[in-house]
């Protein structure tokens, strides 16, 4: 039977702080306990948040016996000589045994990531629930509250599917997360979540729920895990971090737990 040709996941914003890499592990960690074989890149090896994450869970399966999946890494670091022939090397040779291709991008603006957007099947890009987060969308009125166009990194997302329908004929499946919600139902979000619906109407992009502002996932990241290694950590009687996981799952990490399925699901991976 013929393998199904890879899908490839871009984490993006040219925006530090908004939880690309927690984004990027979670899909990575969903997708593998979904069955599926996948491969991870860090094209920001320098900041290297998401290989940082990698080394943690690599230090945590040494440490205690707890069986969890373990994706193939690499990073690269921008401005190394031939950084794009190494991305183009490495997504031919993961494509080859690997059902997805996660890549996540740093918060700036630079040739490697553009390269990197370009190959995306599906780009995910958080942002946090604040106007200063939404200006790298769009560029909004102070007065009338409206959208007076697209920002730098629409403008980059929109470059960068033309190159990918030139190289193959692709599409990419653009969506963007709300990420670190806040439970209260406060006036500034509400402005953010009308001001996102109509951008997304203009440039393309499908909007999302994601990640609500929980201490479990900074706390998380220290061993390498995602919510999805929870029950295992449980099973196995660890105790993990402030909030001492080991002990059991509260409603706050059940919630959690629920948030990254919801964005499995709505990222529409089979």
């Amino acid at each position: 039977m013929k393998k199904q040709q890879t899908h490839i996941i871009v984490t993006g914003n040219e925006k530090g702080g908004s939880g690309k890499s927690t984004t990027a592990m979670h899909l990575i960690v969903g997708l593998m306990r979904d069955g599926h074989s996948v491969a991870c890149i860090d094209l920001d090896a320098r900041q290297g948040t998401l290989s940082r994450y990698m080394d943690n869970r690599k230090g945590f399966l040494e440490t205690h016996n707890v069986k969890i999946p373990m994706p193939s890494s690499y990073a690269i670091e921008n401005g190394t000589p031939g950084a794009t022939s190494t991305l183009d090397q490495l997504i031919g040779e993961f494509s080859k045994s690997n059902d997805y291709i996660v890549l996540d991008t740093p918060g700036n603006d630079n040739p490697l990531s553009r390269h990197g957007h370009s190959y995306a099947d599906t780009l995910i890009t958080p942002l946090n629930d604040s106007f200063i987060d939404l200006d790298v969308l769009a560029r909004v009125d102070p007065k009338t509250m409206k959208i007076e166009k697209p920002s730098h990194y629409a403008e980059t997302v929109w470059q960068q599917k033309m190159v990918r329908a030139k190289r193959d004929g692709g599409s990419v499946d653009w969506i963007v997360m709300r990420n670190r919600l806040s439970s209260l139902d406060a006036r500034n979000k509400r402005h953010v979540e009308g001001l996102l619906g109509e951008l997304a109407k203009r440039v393309g992009f499908r909007l999302v729920p994601g990640f609500g502002e929980r201490v479990i996932y900074r706390e998380l990241f220290l061993n390498g895990l995602t919510m999805l290694d929870i029950r295992d950590v449980i099973d196995a009687g660890v105790g993990i971090g402030a909030s001492d996981i080991g002990s059991g799952l509260s409603m706050s990490h059940l919630a959690a737990r629920q948030e990254v399925r919801s964005l499995l699901n709505a990222v529409k991976i089979q």
